[in-house]
C-alpha cells in the first residue's frame, strides 16, 4: 500500500504544475479574454524552436539513439488514423473532421512538460523527438487530409521543424556549438513550456458541451487505443524501458490544439473539432494518471 501511495503522490506531483498553469490560463482568460494570437505565434516561431534547438545542440544529444522511438511514434500515429477512419463512418462524421484529432496529439503543450516532470531534463531530447515526429506528420499528411492541393513546402516554412532539422544535423555532423549559445537557446526555451500550458488554459474557456458523441470517443477511446498500439510497437522494436514508457505516455496524450487551428483554416467543421480537442484535453486529467501509473509501477 505504501508503494501505491508513493506512486500516487509522484503522479500528483508530476501533474499538479501542468494542471495549475492551465487553470491559471483558464481563469485569466475568463476574466480578461486576452488575444493570444501574437503570444502563440511568438512561442511557435521563437521559444519552441529555441527549446528544440537548445536540447539538440547540447553535447549529450545522440540522434541515432532515438531512431527506434521515432519509428514507434510514427507507426502509432498512423495506425490510430487508420482505426479512426471506420469509427468516423460509424459516428456519421466526415472523416476529415474526426481522423486528424485522433492522430495528432498534444505532444507540445502537455507531452514535453509531462516528460520532463516525469523523467527529468535528461528526457527532454526524447520528448522533442516525439514532438518533431508528430509535427512533421501533421504538417505533411495532416494538411493534405484537409486540402489535397496543399504545398509540401509548408514543411520548410515551419520554424519548429527547421530547428529540429538543424539540431539533428549539428548532432550528426559533430559540429561544436559555443556553450553560451546553447545557454541562450535554453533560456529562450524555458519560456515555451509555461506559455504553451497557459495558452491551452486560455483556449479551454471556449469549451461547449453539445453533441458529445465524437468528443467523448476521442477523449477516452483514443488514449486507450494509442497506449495499446504504443505497447505493441515498443515490444516489436525492442525499445529500452524508458523509451517504451515514454512511447506509451505519448500514445495517451490528448488531441493537439493545432487540429482546431487547421480545421479553422481549411473550413473543416472547426466547432466540432474544437469540442473534440478541448474535451479530450480536459479528459487528460483522468487519462494521464492511468498512463503514468502503468509506466511508473
Amino acid at each position: 500500500m505504501a508503494v501505491d501511495m508513493a506512486i500516487l503522490l509522484r503522479i500528483a506531483a508530476i501533474l499538479f504544475p501542468i494542471v495549475a498553469i492551465v487553470l491559471v490560463g483558464f481563469f485569466y482568460g475568463r476574466r480578461h479574454d486576452p488575444e493570444m494570437g501574437v503570444a502563440n505565434r511568438i512561442n511557435m516561431d521563437i521559444f519552441v524552436p529555441a527549446l528544440i534547438l537548445g536540447a539538440m545542440a547540447s553535447k549529450s544529444f545522440e540522434p541515432e539513439r532515438y531512431l527506434g522511438l521515432a519509428t514507434g511514434a510514427a507507426a502509432m500515429l498512423l495506425c490510430c488514423g487508420l482505426v479512426a477512419w471506420p469509427v468516423a463512418r460509424a459516428l456519421k462524421l466526415d472523416w476529415r473532421t474526426f481522423v486528424p484529432p485522433m492522430m495528432f496529439n498534444n505532444s507540445a503543450n502537455i507531452g514535453i512538460p509531462l516528460a520532463v516532470l516525469t523523467w527529468g531534463e535528461a528526457a527532454l531530447p526524447a520528448a522533442v523527438i516525439l514532438y518533431s515526429v508528430s509535427n512533421v506528420l501533421h504538417f505533411s499528411i495532416g494538411v493534405h487530409m484537409l486540402d489535397s492541393k496543399a504545398s509540401w513546402m509548408t514543411l520548410w516554412r515551419n520554424p519548429t521543424l527547421l530547428s529540429a532539422a538543424l539540431g539533428i544535423s549539428i548532432a550528426l555532423l559533430g559540429i561544436p556549438v559555443w556553450e553560451p549559445i546553447v545557454t541562450a537557446l535554453q533560456l529562450l526555451g524555458n519560456v515555451a513550456i509555461p506559455l504553451l500550458l497557459f495558452a491551452l488554459g486560455v483556449r479551454m474557456r471556449h469549451v461547449r458541451f453539445n453533441d458529445l458523441s465524437a468528443p467523448l470517443v476521442g477523449a477516452f477511446i483514443r488514449p486507450l487505443l494509442g497506449m495499446g498500439i504504443a505497447w505493441l510497437f515498443a515490444s516489436l522494436l525492442q525499445l529500452s524501458p524508458q523509451d517504451s514508457a515514454m512511447l506509451l505516455v505519448f500514445g495517451a496524450l490528448p488531441p493537439a490544439v493545432m487540429n482546431f487551428l487547421f480545421a479553422e483554416r481549411y473550413h473543416q467543421d472547426p466547432a466540432r473539432v474544437a469540442a473534440i480537442v478541448l474535451i479530450g484535453n480536459l479528459a487528460a486529467i483522468l487519462v494521464l494518471p492511468i498512463a503514468l501509473t502503468i509506466v511508473l509501477s
